[in-house]
């Protein structure tokens, strides 16, 4: 749980109670009594001034000091943890942290440490020159030093022996654990006497002198840097260049706008907070500050945007036509309105507004795709060539046979899982998934009167399948989830709703502001005939936002891509199978999936790759153009090529194709695992994002799973791909037989919705 000292702070309220991936998690940590105290002020500021990019947990292990000692330090980072210790050996044994930097109050940060959380092994520390001159010097790493501490090395022994305390002058014990450090990350005071400059490299410089002793006047001036104001300190840290942590940017920049409101700023503080999905917040910062002014696109531009995903649509128009009437921001704000007004269902007005925007910058891709998605619906486009074959005139429909399908439907270079997903949710109401039978209602456009009209004069309503639980994406105010649908609506929706194979999509530590998503959520669950979710994590999770009454309505309801062998008889037969094993990584949201490892887990994929390369024909699986970063990074960083399969381009036969003829997927995104386990494939998948583990718990298999975090990835990843492929008949048994249950529970929900919907068997 979060500290109480901060609860109000993001990582408060990040949705990661039960962490399921093995996302690595890492803290500073100080040790004081009361006379440290008055240094903290001094190291906090510079860790943030140093490394700006960087927010972890701040821990202060303390004797029992009042929790009003800590304030001034609260004021200055968002993540202060308090918790009572009796010594600095505490560090060792720091409960909910995988890895620990441990830091002194003495001490103040002058460079990087993206080093230090980067490392996943031992104990780092510097040793020290004891005695330095005398008969027996010798090196030893001091009981003050900085420490890297992972807490997976640090065993009995260890801990045993820091227990037994340190004779006085000598250093801690640390044994075969410790991994030395370059001295610059813990340099001493005492070897800049006579006043020598601060080598340049110094990273931590240890004061072991007092701050004012004579002969040590440049380091003293090292420190006296950080020695200042706290509206000094938020206004050097806004006013550095490069990345800073949004975290820290949220925390420290509202109290200088306060005090010195400006328009850059408000679009700073706005900013920070639209990253953070408090859309409400950025409007309230930027609105009194912008109004209608023309010379404040860029403003204009964000709080348009911020409107938009408050579902304030009218707003948000205006706000973004005044953007458009800047060339610089021209091109962005009309995809932005071209966006709009495809949410409110004025396709003619999106192709108009994308058009404009070409027109602008005829390279913008987010103009161009909203072009090509809304040209079909535009009045005054070309009409066909009257000369060549005409096609017959569609049958009519017949409304009341037609089951809505509300769901994300993935057009052009999109994700290829959200186009293969839709249709495996129709193919388990029989084989026809084309428009005589299903009518689209696009998930993210929003349900007016009219939208309710066509929706209730269907057979039935189905929503899903997908992640639809999550908060970002396509924002909006009226559900905080995906479905942009009023409570009111939702109310009024008489037709049968069953909401199918839904996902709670939220990443570990992401931040999600539940309260208007549990009141949809309230309304949602009532309405429906059939509530399911696709996995278990996800019954869990959304059961804890539902009053108790409600709670046993949300049933198990399997991603229907998992079952698609059931459900194509083509994908039942026996298989010749290549010698290829398909790899998948994903990027959206990188900072949530990898942390600080995005290194770490490249360099261990080379290790699992090049052995694998020995066996089978390695290729990568797109699933998005975004997705290639990961070819690109490993040629470069370690000199592998691999050939890529663009699945994004390809069909949905072609896709399921391509799965089934491959001998093993090794997967991150979630349907890079779920699609080629329904064609009845192998899997592993690295995981980056709850659902992963939560689908592998589901079919007891969560030993196809390892975490893109694992300190031993690469070796781990390559013994199980062999294995799988040693024996790979036996796998696709296991997969077939895994299958099992999911399509037992499947087979029985659409028995009973054929029932809700009044249709045949």
């Amino acid at each position: 749980p979060a500290s109480p000292s901060s609860p109000a702070s993001p990582a408060s309220a990040a949705d990661d109670r039960s962490t399921v991936t093995g996302r690595r998690r890492i803290a500073f940590a100080v040790h004081t009594d009361r006379d440290g105290l008055s240094g903290l002020p001094v190291l906090i500021r510079s860790l943030a001034l140093t490394n700006p990019g960087v927010c972890e947990d701040v821990v202060v292990l303390h004797p029992g000091l009042p929790d009003s000692s800590f304030d001034a330090l609260r004021r200055l980072h968002p993540r202060v943890v308090t918790r009572e210790a009796q010594d600095r050996t505490d560090v060792f044994r720091l409960e909910g942290y995988d890895t620990v930097v441990a830091l002194g109050p003495d001490m103040v940060v002058l460079g990087d440490l993206g080093e230090l959380l980067r490392m996943r092994h031992g104990v780092g520390a510097v040793p020290q020159l004891l005695a330095a001159g005398e008969p027996g010097e010798r090196r030893a790493v001091l009981p003050d030093g900085l420490l890297v501490v992972q807490r997976a090395d640090v065993d009995d022994a260890l801990a045993a022996g820091l227990d037994a305390g340190t004779p006085a002058g000598d250093g801690l014990a640390l044994g075969d654990a410790l991994v030395p450090l370059d001295a610059r990350y813990d340099f001493l005071t005492r070897r800049l006497h006579d006043d020598t400059p601060v080598p340049a490299r110094v990273a931590v410089l240890h004061f072991t002198e007092a701050p004012g002793a004579p002969g040590f006047g440049p380091a003293a001036e090292a420190r006296r840097r950080f020695e200042m104001s706290d509206d000094a300190f938020r206004a050097a840290y806004r006013a550095l260049a490069g990345r800073k942590h949004p975290d820290l940017l949220a925390h420290l920049a509202p109290p200088l706008l306060e005090a010195r409101p400006s328009l850059d700023l408000a679009r700073t503080v706005a900013d920070v907070y639209r990253g953070q999905g408090r859309y409400d917040e950025a409007v309230e910062v930027l609105a009194p500050v912008v109004a209608d002014r023309l010379d404040a696109p860029r403003c204009q531009e964000t709080l348009g945007v911020c409107l938009m995903a408050l579902s304030r649509y009218d707003e948000a128009e205006a706000h973004l036509l005044l953007a458009a009437a800047s060339p610089d921001v021209a091109p962005r704000a009309f995809a932005q309105l071209a966006r709009l007004a495809w949410l409110c269902g004025r396709e003619a007005d999106a192709h108009a507004y994308a058009r404009e925007g070409l027109d602008a910058d005829p390279t913008d891709a987010g103009c161009q795709s909203w072009y090509v998605r809304t040209r079909a619906k535009d009045p005054h486009a070309d009409a066909p060539d009257t000369d060549g074959p005409q096609p017959a005139c569609a049958p009519t429909v017949d409304p009341a046979e037609q089951l809505a399908h509300v769901a994300l439907f993935a057009e052009g270079q999109e994700n290829a899982g959200d186009k293969v997903l839709p249709e495996a949710v129709r193919m388990c109401f029989g084989p026809d998934t084309g428009p005589h039978r299903w009518y689209e209602q696009p998930v993210h456009r929003l349900v007016d009167e009219a939208a309710l009209e066509r929706l209730n004069a269907r057979r039935g309503v189905i929503v899903g399948g997908g992640g639809l639980f999550l908060p970002d994406t396509s924002p909006n105010g009226n559900s905080h989830w995906q479905w942009n649908v009023p409570d009111d609506l939702l109310a009024r929706v008489t037709a049968p709703l069953a909401v199918f194979a839904v996902g709670y999509n939220v990443f570990d530590g992401q931040l999600y502001r539940r309260g208007r998503f549990a009141e949809s959520l309230r309304v949602l669950v009532e309405r429906s005939a059939f509530f399911g979710l696709r996995n278990h994590g996800s019954i869990d999770r959304v059961r804890e936002l539902l009053p108790a009454h409600l709670r046993e309505r949300v049933r198990y309801q399997p991603c229907p891509t998992t079952v698609a062998r059931h459900l194509l008889p083509e994908l039942s037969g026996p298989v010749d199978r290549s010698d290829t094993v398909l790899v998948n990584c994903a990027y959206d949201r990188a900072g949530l999936r990898f942390g600080h490892d995005y290194g770490h887990f490249l360099a261990q994929m080379a290790v699992a790759l090049r052995g694998l390369r020995d066996r089978a024909d390695v290729r990568y699986a797109a699933h998005m153009p975004a997705d290639e970063k990961f070819v690109h990074d490993l040629r470069r960083e370690h000199g592998i090529a691999l050939p890529v399969e663009q699945l994004y381009d390809m069909s949905n036969d072609t896709i399921r194709g391509l799965f089934r003829r491959s001998r093993l997927v090794i997967g991150m995104r979630g349907h890079a695992g779920m699609i080629p386990f329904g064609c009845g494939t192998p899997i592993l998948s690295l995981v980056s994002h709850p659902k992963l583990a939560y689908f592998l718990s589901d079919i007891g298999r969560s030993e196809w799973g390892l975490s893109v975090h694992d300190r031993e990835l690469g070796p781990r990843l390559a013994e199980r791909a062999s294995a799988l492929l040693d024996d790979h008949a036996a796998a696709v048994a296991d997969v077939h037989a895994a299958q099992e249950l999911l399509w037992k529970t499947t087979r029985s929900n659409i028995e009973e919705l054929r029932s809700t919907f009044g249709m045949d068997g």
